[in-house]
């Protein structure tokens, strides 16, 4: 059989190392055909000669000249640069799979050439169907391509719909760890620092979502993802804060029957079913011991994390707002991280944005471009102005 050839776009990320793990332990079923990376050019060169990928992609052009030097004594892999390059390499003839591991907005049009080029998405990219969901989904649906979720809920609520069919989803159950914060007071976060929001509870993630998990963003971005890859309205996705991180997510029907996917924290098994679906493969790892631990559920306190609120009202409102909500969010993510802002500005600062910010009840490409560096540009401003 022959191996299907993958493209990684953000090969040096968490989810992007985590998959090159996945294909190594699975070298006869998988290989590398282009691996992309930012900034990180040291550990994209270090990638390239393990995998031997026939290509590379480092979309900070100011890196090109060193990663070049870097693999001269490596004739057989192509080495480009710039954004446009990120674009092109997933239309390669090669490509059966292009993983979207890239963190934001930057994600989306390289999504949307692979979309195009009918190559099977493992979509680990939340912002593309945040920013975009109704024109990802036409596209999907236009070009055939099937999109795959690598998000451990949306996986997990995937791998509970296998065998469902036409079955009715009468609620979608999206659980949530709490973040390192859950049980803060107000008064305490209003203190809290970003080495403080870098420490989270159960998953071992990149700082940008790290910080959206504390913030619970990163579960308000998931709801209006779950939206479109489901096809649920938000009002009937429920949020769980769910400290132990065992119940990935789960499904309701409209017989009251909850089907739920559990296992350990680890990022490894959505992103190799969304490899090999719709069969199971082995995976080296630690195993689920429900004897070691309760399982909690809790309500969100949508007051003090008022992120997860502004998610639901983004997508209630529909066009460009959630397009708004993640521009901002990307510049107040950075500036907590830099110390321009506190933990609960962020917010406020979002919120002030999406006022502000021209709405576009029916955005295409270019309104959704458009909106982004709009909204960047504001937030950035009131940012500033603090």
């Amino acid at each position: 059989m022959m191996k299907q050839q993958i493209c990684i776009l953000g090969s040096t990320g968490s989810i992007g190392t985590q998959a090159l793990d996945v294909i190594e332990q699975h070298s006869d079923l998988y290989e590398v055909h282009a691996l992309t990376a930012n900034n990180h050019w040291r550990e994209l060169a270090a990638q390239a000669r393990k995998f031997r990928p026939a290509a590379v992609v480092i979309a900070n052009a100011d890196h090109y000249e060193a990663l070049t030097k870097e693999l001269e004594d490596q004739p057989d892999i192509k080495v480009y640069a710039g954004s446009d390059a990120l674009k092109q390499i997933v239309e390669a003839e090669p490509i059966n799979m292009v993983l979207a591991a890239m963190v934001g907005f930057s994600g989306l049009e390289p999504t949307i050439n692979a979309i195009k080029a009918r190559k099977k998405i493992c979509l680990a990219n939340k912002e593309t169907l945040v920013v975009a969901g109704e024109l990802i989904c036409k596209l999907a649906l236009d070009y055939h391509a099937p999109i795959l979720p690598v998000d451990s809920e949306h996986s997990a609520i995937f791998q509970s719909l296998v065998g469902e069919d036409e079955n009715e989803i009468e609620k979608i159950l999206l659980t949530c760890s709490g973040g390192p914060f859950r049980l803060f007071s107000s008064e305490q976060l209003q203190t809290v620092t970003a080495a403080d929001a870098l420490r989270h509870p159960t998953w071992d993630m990149g700082a940008k979502i790290t910080i959206d998990s504390a913030s619970l963003m990163n579960k308000g971005f998931e709801v209006i993802e779950a939206k479109w890859l489901f096809g649920v309205p938000a009002e009937k996705i429920q949020v769980l804060i769910h400290p132990q991180s065992i119940v990935h997510s789960a499904v309701q029907f409209a017989d009251g029957g909850v089907k739920a996917q559990l296992g350990v924290p680890d990022m490894r098994l959505p992103i190799q079913y969304a490899f090999s679906f719709p069969k199971r493969l082995s995976l080296n790892g630690d195993r689920l011991d429900l004897f070691s631990q309760p399982l909690e559920f809790f309500e969100p306190d949508t007051e003090k994390f008022r992120c997860l609120a502004m998610a639901y009202e983004a997508i209630s409102k529909g066009g460009n707002m959630p397009c708004i909500l993640n521009a901002a969010n990307e510049i107040v993510n950075e500036g907590f991280r830099n110390g321009a802002c506190s933990f609960l500005e962020m917010g406020e600062i979002i919120e002030k944005t999406m006022s502000k910010v021209s709405f576009d009840k029916s955005p295409d490409l270019d309104v959704y471009l458009q909106t982004d560096a709009e909204s960047r540009k504001v937030a950035q401003e009131l940012m500033s102005g603090r």
